[in-house]
């Protein structure tokens, strides 16, 4: 499984989410994750269509499909529940 993470110095809920996901990637260290910047990675804004609603999370499975995408803070839990049961798709 695969999360892009998009969020931007600006964004106060970008602010909350980096210490939740950096307590999940240790927890869950087989888990692939990669960050970009709004302002400054427009290519990968482009490309996967983020809007300015910030953070923006998108989901994908293990053949590179999109299959969820959330914006705003989410709670860990929640966070943990998808990836648990996303994680052999």
């Amino acid at each position: 499984m695969k999360v892009l993470k998009f969020g931007a110095v600006w964004c106060p809920g970008c602010l909350v989410m980096k210490p939740r996901w950096a307590e999940i990637e240790q927890e869950y260290s087989w888990l692939e994750t990669e960050y970009h910047d709004f302002d400054e990675d427009k290519e990968s804004v482009t490309k996967y269509e983020i809007t300015d609603t910030l953070p923006t999370f998108v989901f994908f499975d293990k053949s590179g499909n999109e299959f969820l995408r959330l914006n705003g803070e989410v709670e860990k839990d929640k966070l943990i529940q998808i990836i648990n049961e996303n994680k052999d798709k």
